[in-house]
């Protein structure tokens, strides 16, 4: 039972940690728009994912160097850095920027309403726990 329970926290940990990085990679967009040359970027959150749980044989373990290292996906990850690619050109600019504000605003807004829902998974799985553990009483 509590196998399961654990699993389910570290989904959605997981999940969460990838839609904060594909958060700050599309603010970094938006905040580049008026950067010549600069190439918009996202991150593929299905295939990090998948990486992140192991189901294309990828593990959530970073290498630390030191024991104070708290594991987990920063910046840095692997996982998070994984998925990161260059997005396609929509309307190219003279300059060389690739950053469709309108583009990735819609993407922002998206990527907000999933971490949202991925919040209130969190809370609704917290909410049966307490539920069973009262019935138990």
């Amino acid at each position: 039972m509590l196998s399961k329970i654990d699993h389910e926290f570290a989904f959605i940990q997981t999940a969460m940690s990838l839609r904060a990085r594909r958060q700050e990679i599309l603010a970094s967009n938006l905040a580049n728009s008026d950067t010549p040359n600069y190439k918009a970027r996202d991150l593929d959150f299905a295939s990090a994912l998948r990486s992140a749980v192991g189901a294309s044989g990828g593990t959530l373990a970073l290498a630390t160097t030191s024991a104070g290292h708290i594991g987990g996906m920063g910046a840095g990850g692997a996982a998070g850095a994984a998925g990161v690619k260059y997005r396609s050109v929509v309307q190219p600019s003279l300059d060389g920027n690739t950053v469709d504000p309108d583009v990735e605003r819609g993407h922002f807004a998206d990527n907000a309403m999933q971490y949202q829902f991925l919040l209130e998974r969190m809370r609704g799985t917290v909410e049966k726990m307490k539920m069973a553990l009262s019935e138990t009483r």
